[in-house]
């Protein structure tokens, strides 16, 4: 993915990665930043900022957004269903947090969330390559940042 109004080198993206599940996590941050990096986005313009839980990516995705200087922020977490309803109410928080950080901010906030029934089917989605839902995320958010900046011309 290439940028035409801007160089992707003058790019500064925030990676908000949860520790939980970071046996996942950590792969999708990996998949994440591949993508960032083919774009021509430098590695000191790529930032990772670690948070607890999926819980806190929108809160911290808000902070950092808010605070200026960033022109996307890439959310990535896991979380994987147990036995009570724990996983739909931090689903359905961390999904409409997230969404409503990016309202607010008027800066791309991409979502990279998995919300799995196991521990493999979330593997499967952190692999190695295309399929890694860390890289989704990091090309969402970088055409977020392309739309923006053609509505702003």
């Amino acid at each position: 993915m290439s940028l035409s109004s801007a160089p992707a080198s003058t790019l500064r993206v925030a990676l908000v990665v949860s520790r939980y599940h970071e046996f996942v996590t950590s792969r999708l941050e990996s998949g994440a930043r591949a993508v960032l990096r083919d774009a021509g986005v430098s590695e000191p313009d790529i930032v990772t900022f670690h948070v607890p839980g999926a819980y806190e990516l929108a809160q911290a995705a808000h902070k950092i957004a808010a605070a200026g200087g960033w022109d996307a922020v890439v959310c990535v977490g896991c979380l994987i269903r147990g036995e009570t309803s724990h996983f739909d109410l931090i689903a359905s928080a961390t999904a409409e947090g997230i969404m409503r950080a990016a309202q607010a901010t008027g800066v791309p906030i991409a979502f990279g969330v998995l919300t799995t029934n196991t521990a493999d089917e979330a593997m499967a989605r952190a692999v190695d390559g295309p399929a890694n839902k860390g890289r989704e995320c990091a090309e969402a958010a970088l055409a977020m940042v392309e739309l923006y900046r053609r509505l702003a011309r």
